[in-house]
């Protein structure tokens, strides 16, 4: 027997359901709104239910009919023999729908469509069946469209992308049908097909490589599912459900000896831990590989073979800061130009803008929801003919404003202001420009190595300052800046400095890796333009590390929240009998101890922890040696995951001093110092200590123009009288 059909599925999903209902052998398919029409047999229904991977609904059409006013929806529902769909001890629930319609409220329109059931019931029998809203018997379903009624019985129960497999998730998880469309769009059958692999680098809770294992091993999506609507129905076949099941048990078998590599990733072990319960509920462990790793670690298991990368990365308020999200979107694009070559990238987003940022351009994109936000899907080829430069556009000469020219000139001012000192002490890296010119927002910092390199940083406009406007500027005085100071664009750098809370300023931004030396004061150091929004040297601290060597001999040094290591490296240079460093980084604890090996320090007495510095000054360990000098420059504010609770540093710094003083010894020096600037020292609350501010004979020459760059303090242990 030949029925109707009708399957629905989200918007922007309907020519996916239509193709995909054409291949499983339907009939008579129409797109529609929301979903797509089809005809055919109960197996069909039943296939579709079992191997869609984007309906969410299957609906038995049982009859149309015209409901202008309550009385005809009730008349309409009560004419079906609704015996023969289930019993008086059967449960049912109806979901009401309407739109453009006199009956406007489904809550109403449900009522009238339950009460016609019951009564009808009632009338034949007696009695009439209970109502239950979860998991009923029988699930009906009414479509009111200007004034016309669509009635059916809804044979999937539940929404189809409820797959069986996902118990648990995190923040913003992906509907399963959702993340098949995502898959789908982005050609994953195509390159699973042959051979090639999938990596999603930030997994959450494992829907999107589940769902590409599903394709590729030919599973049914709705084998795991143990709820159907058709199974109480008075009409269901029984024997062709389990002849589908037992083809679809077969199947997966045999596809799973053909599976490609699938790979999930993500940084949050919460996150990592869902993802590989709902693997093994997929029946997927083994097959699918799901580790914690952060972004920066993610590379292709075999360069030679070229696959899919899809992510859907935080794209709302909710999960991230407009700032933070910036620059994991420019983490991801600098991380697939550099390790994922001739790969395909799938990347879906809310906030398409931020897909500027990766510096690729897309080649296509797809419009889908996920629930009510229209979301983008942008879709990468990974070669260098779709590499596009993330930074801004110099304008030319031509076509900059009057007050450019104003720029030019206090830039040649400052060259020439600030030119003979550089040379007379022999300064190869300085801050030239500091937001001199309100119109101009800018921190210009010149590096001289084998080339002359310049480090822009653009202070981010309040929200009261038109955007175009800041853009505008800005190229403009990236232009007089290459202009200016005589350099091809290769040599400038460009970043955004955001208002950062703790460790969010020494994120990384890219993954190049490319180091250069810079010369500082007879040392040398490894300086990074591209990944970071700091470079790894401090140009306001120079004379600061300057003051650490040459109190430094004969003593035992101990940096703290140490960075790159530069004081380390100069308290090596000044005569320290050892130097510790500490930082909860590896990545800056590695770079310290590069920095130290490119000066010749590198013998056992000195010594690099990795840790919570917060932790590491109650330890035992810690209490073992008393050091002579200690530098203290902790961060603003911290709330990373391997610390416990919070750090704020105006809140804190007592304790933290007072910790850091315990392993001071009796004639030792502590030299604090901090980059907030309203920073206030509660020097009442150190009343035993000699407390010396330092911050002005710490001011380099070229920071004079803003003196509350940082503030610096040298505390010593009173001598008794």
């Amino acid at each position: 027997m030949t029925h109707a059909f009708f399957a629905t599925t989200a918007k922007h999903m309907e020519s996916l359901l239509s193709a995909e209902l054409q291949a499983l052998g339907c009939e008579n398919v129409v797109e529609g709104r929301a979903g797509a029409s089809f005809s055919g047999g109960l197996t069909d229904a039943y296939r579709v239910c079992l191997w869609s991977r984007v309906a969410n609904r299957v609906l038995l059409v049982l009859a149309h009919f015209p409901a202008a006013t309550p009385e005809d929806l009730y008349a309409g529902v009560y004419a079906i023999a609704w015996d023969e769909h289930f019993h008086t001890g059967d449960t049912f629930a109806v979901d009401f729908s309407t739109s453009q319609s006199a009956i406007a409220h489904s809550h109403f329109g449900a009522l009238k469509v339950k009460d016609a059931i019951a009564d009808r019931f009632r009338t034949s029998f007696g009695e009439r069946p209970s109502v239950r809203t979860e998991q009923p018997d029988v699930q009906i379903n009414v479509y009111l469209l200007r004034d016309q009624a669509t009635l059916s019985l809804d044979l999937s129960g539940d929404s189809l992308h409820r797959r069986g497999y996902r118990d648990q998730g995190v923040a913003a998880p992906l509907k399963e049908t959702l993340a098949a469309a995502i898959l789908l769009r982005a050609g994953w059958p195509e390159v699973a097909a042959r051979g090639g692999p999938l990596l999603d680098p930030m997994c959450g809770s494992g829907t999107l490589p589940i769902e590409g294992a599903f394709m590729a091993a030919d599973i049914a999506p709705g084998m795991y599912r143990d709820y159907w609507g058709f199974q109480h129905w008075r009409q269901h076949d029984e024997p062709a459900w389990q002849a589908l099941l037992e083809e679809a048990w077969q199947r997966r078998e045999r596809g799973l000896g053909r599976l490609p590599d699938i790979r999930g990733y993500d940084h949050d072990a919460q996150a990592v831990r869902a993802a590989l319960a709902n693997v093994e509920r997929a029946g997927l462990h083994g097959h699918v590989h799901i580790e914690k790793r952060d972004l920066e670690a993610c590379a292709p298991l075999r360069p030679d073979l070229p696959g899919l990368v899809v992510a859907n990365p935080p794209y709302g308020e909710r999960l991230g800061r407009n700032a933070e999200l910036s620059t994991l979107y420019t983490r991801l694009g600098g991380i697939l130009r550099e390790r994922f070559s001739g790969w395909r990238a799938a990347v879906f987003t809310g906030s398409p803008e931020l897909g500027k940022t990766m510096g690729l351009r897309a080649r296509r994109m797809h419009t889908l929801y996920n629930g009510a936000l229209e979301c983008k899907l942008l879709h990468f080829d990974i070669t260098a003919q779709w590499f596009v430069s993330t930074q801004p556009r110099p304008l030319t000469n031509a076509q900059r404003s009057e007050s450019a020219q104003m720029l030019a000139n206090r830039l040649r001012k400052n060259l020439k202001h600030l030119g003979r000192w550089v040379k007379r002490e022999a300064i190869h890296a300085y801050r030239l420009y500091d937001a001199d010119l309100p119109e101009y927002a800018i921190a210009v910092d010149v590096y001289q190595g084998d080339k002359r390199w310049v480090h822009v940083q653009e202070y981010e406009a309040p929200k009261t300052v038109d955007p175009r406007k800041a853009r505008l500027r800005l190229r403009e005085a990236l232009g007089v800046l290459l202009d200016v100071l005589e350099i091809p664009d290769n040599q400038l750098f460009f970043k955004v400095r955001r208002i950062q809370k703790g460790h969010a300023q020494y994120e990384q931004l890219a993954a190049t890796q490319h180091f250069r030396e810079v010369r500082e004061d007879g040392c040398t150091f490894l300086v990074n333009f591209d990944d970071y929004l700091d470079t790894g040297l401090f140009l306001d601290h120079r004379l600061t590390r300057a003051m650490v060597s040459a109190l430094a001999q004969d003593r035992h040094f101990l940096n703290l929240f140490a960075y790159t290591g530069s004081a380390s490296v100069y308290a090596a240079k000044g005569g320290a009998l050892s130097t510790t460093t500490v930082d909860m980084s590896k990545t800056y604890l590695d770079w310290a101890q590069r920095n130290m090996a490119l000066n010749g320090f590198s013998g056992s007495e000195h010594h690099y922890i990795q840790t919570d510095c917060l932790s590491w000054l109650d330890t035992p360990d810690a209490a073992r040696r008393k050091y002579g000098l200690i530098f203290l420059d902790p961060p603003t504010f911290s709330t990373s995951k391997r610390m416990t609770g919070t750090f704020d540093v105006q809140r804190d710094h007592i304790a933290l001093i007072t910790q850091a003083l315990r392993h001071l010894s009796s004639e030792g020096i502590l030299i604090f110092s901090t980059n907030l600037r309203r920073f206030k020292l509660d020097i009442h609350a150190l009343p035993d200590l000699v407390v010396e501010d330092i911050t002005r004979a710490t001011l380099p020459k070229d920071f004079e123009r803003n003196p509350r760059i940082h503030h610096c303090w040298k505390i010593h242990l009173r001598t008794p009288q």
